[in-house]
């Protein structure tokens, strides 16, 4: 709120300028009642499970101390994860998990924030809402203290779960990760005024978020304290080296509060210059005489941005798996219960195979990401209004989404086969085992992206359902094993019933039957779109 009234009085608009900030921000809050709680809830949840897992894992104090002492010496482990600043419960789920959930919240914020700026902008209702009484500064007050209540909320969780641990560590853990929420989320409220397209404006900040990973990885991989200034640059870094559960640094916690200040200045200095869905890079015209003559080409034109990122994300993120997975022995050692997990994840094929498998299942859970977001275009075509045009002329409804749910189901291939690439590249193994293990995913990362198919082709008021399948799918593949989970529940997963490669033996029996559900749950979603009415 200080931003927001700093920037009204400069613009000389006063307190007119936050009117209808209260009635908007209650109306953000009940738009997001469900997403935002359960993104909330998930997030915290994965951080408030790790203790327990790691007591399992990692039961007595010299075995804890064991484990810190290898991620110090293994650059690239330290890269994946950071540096161990104490071998306690606390300290090392901070180290396990901590980056990890301030991503996730990073992502929740990016999308609240384009959610309830940006994307009403582009729909129209912004102009609607903004000829009543409306101050000019509302809505993106609105839609920051909705991005501050879900990461307070965020906060408050992971302190009250993990007091038993260090009441101080764990209120440190939490502002830390809610710090890092706002830090982008602020950051994508100045994204969206130099976008026409909250689609675009999320990518950017994501692509914002994810670099900085790499320079946290980066620092981390040269230093054994966080001290790399590569490492100090990145919010995520800030976290490190706030060192929650380890003689916490609470003045990093300034840092969080200074970048989240002078980017929200930012962000309403630019709102204020410019008009109510314009931004100050528009979107160029075309030229007068177009190549996008069939829907297929203008799928792809409109999701061939979303495709290169996802391949070069996966391409570097194999050869930075593959490159850990020599010392994945070294960090097992004789502890039976880590190898149980890994074992359990990847397969029972020696620990080194075991591991690679596990890899090669989280890139296909995140694959699936991949194509229910691909898929879901065609539920933001349909409900931005921009399919109804191109319905209009002589293009048939499954002729336009068919071009979307190539892509989908397509680019899957494609960021499989980059995945494999990249850990063959990391590992030095041979490429052609590597490959035929990412291809064994597709069934369950198709029936995940049909599955978003089925409900928008029912109704697209279904359609975001589809990310709670696949976040479900990614939750019980991630800490399932670690969580002794019951195999019933792990099997709730595609993922669960497909063969652990490389290493294991190939069973076709559950690829044919997984992609034969994918394409009857296609078929049927197409079916529906076809007969019901579009949304406007």
């Amino acid at each position: 709120m200080t931003a927001a009234a700093t920037l009204a009085v400069r613009t000389g608009g006063g307190s007119r300028q936050l009117i209808g900030t209260g009635a908007l921000l209650r109306f953000n809050l009940r738009r997001d009642r469900v997403v935002v709680p359960a993104w909330v809830a998930v997030t915290g949840l994965l951080v408030l499970s790790l203790p327990g897992s790691l007591k399992s894992v990692y039961s007595t104090p010299a075995q804890r101390a064991g484990i810190a002492h290898q991620m110090l010496t293994n650059s690239s482990l330290r890269a994946t994860y950071g540096p161990v600043f104490s071998d306690s419960l606390g300290g090392l789920t901070a180290w396990r998990i901590g980056g990890y959930a301030a991503i996730l919240a990073g992502i929740m914020s990016l999308i609240v924030v384009v959610r309830h700026t940006r994307d009403e902008e582009e729909s129209g209702r912004q102009e609607l809402i903004s000829s009543a009484m409306v101050g000019r500064g509302a809505p993106l007050t609105a839609a920051l203290l909705t991005a501050l209540d879900a990461n307070s909320a965020l906060a408050l969780l992971i302190w009250g779960g993990l007091a038993g641990q260090g009441s101080a560590g764990a209120l440190a853990l939490g502002l830390g990760i809610g710090g890092v929420g706002m830090v982008f989320a602020t950051l994508a409220a100045i994204v969206a005024q130099f976008t026409d397209s909250g689609r675009l404006a999320k990518g950017l900040t994501g692509g914002l978020l994810g670099a900085a990973f790499v320079l946290r990885a980066v620092g981390d991989s040269t230093t054994t304290n966080g001290s790399s200034p590569a490492t100090w640059i990145s919010p995520i870094g800030w976290l490190e080296n706030l060192r929650p559960f380890a003689a916490e640094r609470w003045w990093v916690l300034a840092l969080f509060a200074a970048a989240a200040l002078v980017q929200g200045v930012l962000a309403y200095e630019l709102a204020g210059r410019r008009d109510v869905g314009m931004s100050f890079f528009p979107a160029r015209p075309g030229p007068a005489h177009g190549r996008l003559g069939t829907a297929a080409a203008l799928a792809w034109r409109l999701q061939r941005g979303s495709v290169l990122g996802w391949s070069l994300g996966f391409l570097a993120a194999g050869v930075a798996f593959g490159g850990i997975t020599k010392g994945a022995a070294d960090l097992v050692g004789d502890n039976a219960r880590t190898r149980e997990i890994i074992e359990r994840m990847g397969g029972q094929s020696g620990i080194q195979n075991a591991f690679l498998a596990t890899m090669v299942g989280l890139f296909g859970m995140l694959a699936a990401l991949y194509a229910v977001a691909s898929v879901l275009r065609l539920y933001s075509e349909e409900t931005g209004g921009r399919a109804e045009p191109i319905l209009a002329n002589a293009v048939g409804r499954l002729r336009w989404a068919a071009g979307h749910l190539v892509i989908a189901f397509g680019g899957a291939v494609l960021i499989m086969l980059l995945s494999g690439l990249g850990l063959a590249l990391g590992y030095g193994a041979d490429l052609g085992p590597l490959l035929a293990a990412g291809l064994v995913q597709l069934p369950a990362i198709w029936t995940l992206g049909a599955l978003a198919v089925l409900l928008h082709g029912l109704s697209p008021r279904l359609a975001p359902a589809s990310w709670a399948a696949a976040g479900l799918a990614l939750a019980l593949g991630w800490i399932g094993p670690a969580l002794n989970l019951p195999q019933a529940v792990l099997d709730i997963s595609p993922f669960g019933h497909l063969p652990k490669l490389p290493g294991g033996d190939m069973a076709w029996g559950p690829v044919v039957v997984l992609t034969v559900i994918a394409a009857a749950l296609v078929a049927v979603g197409l079916t529906g779109l076809r007969r019901r009415d579009l949304t406007t």
